[in-house]
């Protein structure tokens, strides 16, 4: 072969090589690009089955296949109690977050479409409900929350609460604007028997002017409801301004069974008055401030002498509760049934009384010879009556019986200090 035609076939090579590089390079482009869509994708291209690139022509188009996998928003919203629950307390708290995003807006509507009070945290990646709720309600939580990715997802759901049947009324005494005497105990009545003592007597808070040492504790009352009772180791000081407070709206008290409403009151301890009745002296001395203001004949339980104890006057420190300018006394076991008597003043609920007695006239001074009950003249059943409150102790001694739980429940202050104290749940 000849020079000229070596070089010729070489140009021709070249020119085939040339054009088999611009081919190529017109498919390459075709196959490049970006994805611009508004929503996350992955697309990915497959070769052919072998592992190689796909060919050109009508055999790449058959090989090649593409999938387009659309991505989730990363923010997530949870609620506590969750989105949904039913059977709530109305004063429960209740909380809404966002994760890997913030709150646009939210709010929470009752069903009458009014908005409850809540508040979104300074980050907003939470909202926490600001009121208490009612009973028998559904409330309504609608918002919308944006993700670190942008992208917006809504919050929606429902809360409920109990329902108006599950209300417990509960009570408080002494009752707002009282005036009481030195030995006034303080009673949360409750509806039903807390199953979580702790938590009831948690959510009552007492304040006194001055502060003043005493302490709660838990009484089963003659009505069989039980009560939180509060008593001061030594008697109130005279003056006393007393607040207290019973957080129960809503409080749980046992199965089906919620506070109906919050209690207060504010009242006032009055003078200090003491009754000092030594049943062997036969006499009812009056106190106030330590200073004796007056002295009555009395005659006390003839129990010590006859040997029935359920005839003695007990021992202990009793508190005036009850005022009646006539009651009608019965003690069908020893033969009388609704005798009238005079300025009869109960301090236990075992039917101890101070009141007038005409018929013990002649032993009121000497001897004892009532069923139980302190017995006065008329003229000092009539002072004496108007001298006591409600909440005045009266100092009893000399007999062999001591007041306890099986003569009433404002037996209190007849157990010593550290055994009151054993009576509190916290």
């Amino acid at each position: 072969m000849t020079r000229q035609r070596v070089w010729t076939r070489r140009r021709h090579l070249l020119a085939a090589l040339l054009g088999i590089l611009a081919l190529l390079a017109v498919v390459t482009g075709c196959s490049g690009g970006t994805l611009t869509s508004a929503d996350s994708t992955v697309t990915s291209t497959a070769g052919a089955p072998d592992g190689t690139a796909a060919s050109t022509g009508s055999s790449a188009a058959a090989s090649t296949a593409t999938t387009t996998k659309t991505v989730p928003p990363v923010a997530s919203v949870a609620g506590t109690p969750a989105l949904g629950a039913a059977g709530l307390s109305p004063a429960g708290p209740i909380s809404i977050t966002v994760a890997k995003g913030t709150i646009d807006d939210l709010s929470m509507t009752n069903p009458d479409g009014k908005v409850v009070l809540g508040t979104v945290s300074a980050d907003k990646t939470s909202w926490t409900l600001g009121e208490v709720l009612g009973f028998g309600k559904v409330y309504t939580v609608t918002g919308t929350a944006t993700g670190t990715d942008g992208k917006q997802i809504p919050i929606t759901g429902t809360y409920t609460t109990v329902g108006e049947d599950a209300q417990v009324r509960n009570t408080i005494n002494p009752a707002d604007g009282a005036v009481v005497g030195v030995a006034a105990p303080i009673s949360v009545s409750f509806g039903v028997e807390p199953e979580d003592r702790v938590a009831a007597q948690k959510a009552v808070t007492i304040t006194t002017v001055p502060a003043v040492e005493g302490a709660w504790g838990w009484v089963q009352h003659d009505d069989g409801r039980w009560a939180l009772d509060y008593r001061t180791k030594e008697y109130w000081p005279a003056g006393t301004q007393v607040h207290v407070e019973a957080k129960l709206y809503g409080l749980r008290l046992a199965a089906n069974a919620y506070g109906s409403s919050d209690l207060t009151t504010d009242f006032t301890i009055g003078r200090n008055q003491v009754v000092i009745a030594d049943v062997n002296s036969h006499e009812l001395v009056v106190q106030q401030n330590g200073a004796t203001v007056a002295s009555y004949p009395a005659s006390y339980g003839r129990g010590e002498d006859t040997g029935d104890p359920n005839l003695i006057t007990r021992s202990g420190i009793h508190v005036v509760n009850e005022f009646n300018e006539t009651k009608l006394m019965s003690n069908p076991r020893y033969g009388y049934s609704d005798v009238p008597e005079k300025w009869a003043v109960r301090i236990s609920n075992n039917g101890e009384f101070i009141h007038a007695n005409p018929a013990s006239t002649g032993a009121q001074g000497n001897s004892n010879v009532t069923h139980g009950c302190v017995n006065l003249s008329l003229a000092d059943a009539d002072a004496y009556f108007h001298s006591a409150i409600w909440g005045d102790p009266v100092e009893i001694t000399g007999t062999t019986v001591q007041l306890g739980p099986e003569d009433g429940e404002i037996y209190i202050w007849a157990l010593p200090w550290d055994q009151w104290l054993t009576y509190s749940a916290v």
